[in-house]
Order: C-alpha cells, then structure tokens, then sequence
C-alpha cells in the first residue's frame, strides 16, 4: 500500500487547534492530513454576539472583522491555559449585494433567503486568520496571517417545492445564506468562480499558504 502524503511533505504543521464549530472545517482540513483538535472561545449568545454585523457594514469587511475577533479571542483565552499550537479561524458570509444572509432563525426566514438567491448570482467571502500561540504572546497582533477569499455563485431557478422540502430536512438553519453548496442544493448551481471549498467554509489554497506561514514562523528563535 503506498503512504499517505504527510503534512510535513506540503510545509504543514501536523496538528493545529480550530477555533470553530464547523464540522464542514474540520472535514476539509483534515483532507490536508492535519490532526485537528476543536477550541472554542464563546458559545452560545456570547459567539451570536460576536457575529452581530454592525450597521451598514460592508460584507466583505464584515468577515474580515469577525474572523479576526473570533482569532483573537480564542488566542486569549488559549493563552490563560498555557496551551501551545497553530490556531486557526474562519468566517463566512453570504453577500447579496451589500446584503448580509446570515444563519437563518426560523423556516420564514429561510425561505425568504431561499427565494432571493434563487435566478440571482451572489458572493460568498470567507476569511480566514491563523497565529501561533507561543509567537502570538511574544509579538501580539503582530502574529497574525489573514487572508479573505471571495467567489461568485449563479442559481438557477430554484423551485418553490424544492425549498419547503429543504427546510424540512433543516439542513438551511446552520448555514450563511440558508444553504450548503456540498448537498443536495447544489444541483440548482449553475456556475461558480473562485472557491468551491471557501464556499464550503474553508478555501484550502489559501487556508495552505497561511498555515505555511505560521509554521514557518514559529520554527524561527524569537
């Protein structure tokens, strides 16, 4: 049986904290090979809170502020229990127009989100923020690799049966944008440019290149 290609092969660290709840996350950077342990700062209305747009915010520097906070606070936290490692963050949001979709909070609302992306082209920005720890309490925010990647998503049509039988399954209700590119949704996209894994939460073409970074970076004597 031939070996698997190692993380230390790609430049990768081999273990690396996730300060999230995604279990699509965890699933795509445990593709790179990566041994991936779950920290989370906030739950509950404390992580609602941190999520809240401000008013009239931009979506796109919507994510890139949220994913730095979600970065900063799970490294300050880590920090008071000594822990060491690469930690990592990501947020994404649906954009229509200037027009944050959100994680919907009951059936109407998804529906309405369902039914305005539908025949409409719209943009899904995810960032992403990684630092390592040990370097995060000798340079701050200094530490900090952070990139956004942004992709286009065209629907088709989707139909009004179609959608009551999605928010049946309620698979839309822990989703920006009421939906999941990777299920059965995705039969209704036309056409996508940019990412298909930073549509699913994580762009590992960028997620690589800052993991690589910091791993570099924290091999360095400071």
């Amino acid at each position: 049986m031939n070996a698997p290609v190692t993380p230390t092969a790609c430049s990768l660290p081999s273990t690396i904290w996730l300060a999230s709840r995604s279990p699509r996350r965890r699933e795509l950077l445990e593709t790179l090979g990566l041994n991936v342990s779950i920290f989370l700062a906030q739950t509950g209305p404390e992580a609602e809170a941190l999520e809240a747009p401000q008013l009239d915010e931009p979506p796109l520097l919507y994510v890139q502020r949220v994913t730095r906070l979600k970065l900063l606070s799970a490294l300050e936290a880590m920090s008071k229990e000594n822990l060491s490692g690469i930690v990592l963050a990501a947020d994404t949001t649906v954009a229509l127009g200037n027009s944050i979709l959100g994680k919907p909070g009951s059936a109407d609302e998804a529906r309405a989100m369902l039914q305005s992306l539908s025949s409409t082209t719209h943009q899904v920005h995810t960032g992403v923020a990684v630092c390592d720890l040990h370097a995060f309490r000798t340079q701050g925010e200094n530490a900090l690799y952070t990139n956004t990647q942004s992709s286009n998503v065209q629907f088709d049509p989707i139909p009004s049966t179609f959608i009551d039988a999605y928010i049946a399954s309620g698979e839309p209700f822990d989703k920006a944008g009421a939906y999941g590119i990777q299920g059965i949704i995705g039969q209704y996209v036309r056409y996508i440019s940019g990412s298909h894994s930073g549509i699913m939460g994580l762009p590992l073409f960028e997620t690589s290149e800052l993991l690589r970074k910091a791993h570099a970076a924290a091999a360095q004597p400071f």
